[in-house]
């Protein structure tokens, strides 16, 4: 039997559906409440009568995915979820719990198909772009996890104290390329402003370079952070990594990303993942990379977040050493390039920046 999706109904829709089940008017809203928190399923909902939960439980589902594995990191700070969607499609997200607030990074796609040489995300191909429903219940899967049904009756406020138990920023930067699904991506993002209260600047969209996304971006307007996958300081390099830049070339992707960033007078972060060949040899991580990167930032007002390869056992590749990324971050900044090396989270849950596949279940226990 199929079960109905009542984060999918509008509220209209909700009512029929209670009444229909011989059920008042106000329990739509009851139940509507709880789907807000991300309630995972009607158990938990015990202002409904015990009878009516059973009954919804046969026939209804709360949210648009389900959460069927969970890796937690061993310090704690990071949670993965694998996800299954209504159709049987699998994707992750992860809750990350930072110093300055709760950050979840979502998947805007079943899959990729950006066929990134080091990624495991792009494995398995693309399945389909998420709807904005889907993308926001991911949101919903974060909050419920760090608030559960511990609610107040006062209103969630994300934007307040940054050591609360909100979901506070969001990171578009899961499985999937999210310019080759804009509009579903804009529109999570509106929901997330307007029903969570979470600020523009608080939300990354990255992207591997999907010019005419960049374009609808700046054309939508709104001060969103935008980051680049860059990984290469020139496009002969760039399209051994990256197969994107066959379409568009480096001068392309940046000169939409800068009038991005003019635009709204926000710093453009710079993804730039650092890797060696299968032998060790430094591929883009290599001392005139760094002076060339840093020709083409130079005076452009960008941060760069250097990234040491997470390692993904079909992709043939090697970490550089630390000395290696430090050295590259120490010519990045004597070019006064501001750069940073990202401190990855999760990396012991395959949750790391790369790590995010359709299925990854080994090692994972059941949700309990």
């Amino acid at each position: 039997m199929t079960k109905t999706i009542l984060f999918d109904l509008t509220n209209a829709e909700l009512e029929k559906f209670v009444t229909d089940m011989g059920q008042p008017k106000f329990r739509a809203k009851q139940i509507s409440e709880w789907m807000s928190r991300g309630a995972p399923d009607f158990s938990v909902m015990k202002n409904l009568p015990e009878k009516l939960r059973q009954d919804l439980d046969e026939c209804a589902q709360t949210l648009l995915v389900r959460v069927i594995k969970k890796l937690e990191s061993s310090d704690g700070e990071t949670t993965k979820f694998l996800l299954e969607l209504s159709d049987g499609e699998k994707i992750e997200c992860v809750l990350m719990r930072t110093s300055y607030g709760n950050s979840v990074c979502v998947s805007s796609q079943a899959g990729c198909a950006m066929g990134c040489k080091f990624c495991a995300s792009t494995l398995l191909g693309l399945k389909r772009n998420l709807t904005v429903n889907e993308i926001f219940s991911q949101i919903l899967v974060a909050q419920w996890e760090l608030r559960g049904d511990k609610f107040s009756e006062k209103p969630i406020r994300p934007n307040g104290d940054a050591n609360n138990n909100d979901v506070s920023h969001i990171v578009v930067m899961g499985t999937g390329e999210p310019l080759q699904n804009t509009q579903n991506v804009i529109g999570f993002i509106e929901r997330a402003n307007t029903d969570m209260g979470i600020g523009w600047r608080r939300i990354t969209v990255s992207t591997c370079g999907i010019v005419p996304g960049i374009e609808d971006l700046i054309a939508w307007g709104r001060p969103i952070n935008l980051a680049i996958s860059l990984h290469a300081p020139n496009d002969e390099l760039r399209k051994k990594l990256m197969p994107i830049a066959n379409k568009y070339t480096i001068a392309q992707v940046m000169d939409a990303a800068w009038r991005f960033t003019d635009t709204h007078n926000r710093q453009l972060m710079i993804e730039y993942l650092l890797v060696g060949d299968a032998n060790g040899n430094l591929l883009n991580a290599t001392t005139e990379c760094a002076n060339e990167l840093s020709e083409l930032l130079r005076g452009k007002n960008c941060m760069v977040n250097l990234i040491p390869w997470n390692a993904v056992a079909e992709r043939e590749f090697t970490s550089p050493s630390g000395n290696a990324v430090h050295r590259f971050q120490d010519i990045l900044i004597k070019n006064g390039i501001h750069a940073r090396i990202r401190r990855e989270r999760g990396n012991d849950i395959g949750s790391a920046c790369g790590q995010l596949r359709l299925n990854n279940t080994k090692g994972v226990s059941d949700e309990t």
